[in-house]
């Protein structure tokens, strides 16, 4: 199961809005197949697997034991059903990781292999498997995208400058982990202040991999469209309280300003099956879904070697402790977890 997870993790950033799923077939004490869920709408793990098998080892496909990090599916969607495969190839036993909460599936493919005469076992590294896909599980049982805080620090809890001008405090080497981030969400969000002040491309230019839809807070459409964020180069998503339009690569989407601003913007990402967002400020935006208990991950990277006097003052988590901590030279980076 361990090596399924890793096999999982390689489609990371090219299979949402679907699941990371890893499969290995094991006959004996020998693995003879091995496959992972590549790219949306190709094959799942299950047939990459099976496909992968020899010609010399495929005799031996009916007597071996599928171990896969998520339950198989058993509806047509892009792909027909895995357990209609597991079942064909005669498989006896599966062992699989952890339930699939959405809807189509939930249990119903355990039920199928099971009724078909496949022995099921379940619940192994259940937690790891269900952590790997935390921002789809999050997807169907909230109906919201999972999201992640971020923001630079100075030793003295900073975040700005007051006087609105840009500060680079984060080094290099983190800056280019916070791209790396980025290729693994679907989505970027910065409030108004953020892109006027920063002027920030929101891409992913520093790390190879997919860059992000790009989404910016302007309820009264002032940001200039001489920003980045207008230059057409990557689709970007406009939460206004003015407009609904489609123009290209910047599409407004009107929200109602008498209504609370976030659970608007996050139903909206739902209704587009956006399934993760990266929030990279201001402040006050990050400080909003703290407030709203809209969140679900927080990584501070604080610079230990640089404060800012008379700054703005970063978000604060109340009593929430981190999960975890790692040192990048001068920067400490901090995960919390709601």
């Amino acid at each position: 199961m361990r090596r399924c997870l890793e096999l999982a993790a390689r489609g990371a950033g090219h299979v949402a809005p679907n699941p990371m799923v890893g499969a290995v077939l094991v006959y004996g004490n020998r693995i003879i197949g091995e496959g992972w869920h590549r790219q949306y709408g190709e094959a799942h793990a299950e047939v990459n697997c099976i496909n992968s098998v020899t010609e010399e080892d495929r005799p031996f496909i009916s007597e071996s034991i599928l171990y896969v990090s998520l339950e198989p599916c058993a509806h047509f969607g892009k792909t027909p059903p895995c357990t209609n495969l597991i079942i064909e190839q005669k498989i006896p036993e599966t062992v699989i990781g952890c339930r699939d909460s959405y809807a189509e599936v939930n249990g119903k493919g355990i039920v199928r292999l099971q009724e078909a005469g496949v022995k099921v076992i379940t619940g192994v590294m259940e937690k790891e498997c269900l952590e790997l896909n935390k921002r789809f599980f999050t997807f169907h049982e909230k109906q919201r995208p999972y999201i992640i805080l971020k923001w630079a620090q100075s030793n003295n809890k900073k975040i700005a400058a007051a006087s609105g001008g840009r500060v680079f405090i984060s080094n290099e080497f983190s800056n280019r982990l916070v791209h790396k981030w980025r290729t693994e969400e679907a989505a970027i969000l910065v409030g108004t202040n953020t892109a006027l002040h920063d002027d920030p491309a929101l891409t992913a230019r520093l790390w190879p991999g997919k860059n992000p839809l790009r989404l910016v807070i302007d309820q009264d459409l002032k940001l200039p469209h001489s920003l980045n964020l207008f230059n057409g180069k990557f689709r970007t998503f406009v939460f206004n309280c003015v407009k609904q339009e489609d123009a290209g690569m910047v599409i407004y989407h009107k929200i109602n300003k008498e209504k609370k601003l976030i659970p608007q913007v996050m139903a909206i990402l739902y209704a587009q099956q956006v399934q993760s967002v990266i929030v990279e400020g201001g402040a006050k935006l990050l400080q909003s879904f703290i407030d709203e208990n809209m969140w679900d991950e927080a990584r501070v990277i604080t610079n230990t070697s640089f404060s800012i006097e008379n700054g703005l003052v970063a978000p604060i988590l109340f009593n929430n402790p981190p999960g975890t901590a790692t040192q990048v030279q001068s920067d400490i980076i901090e995960t919390y977890f709601r």
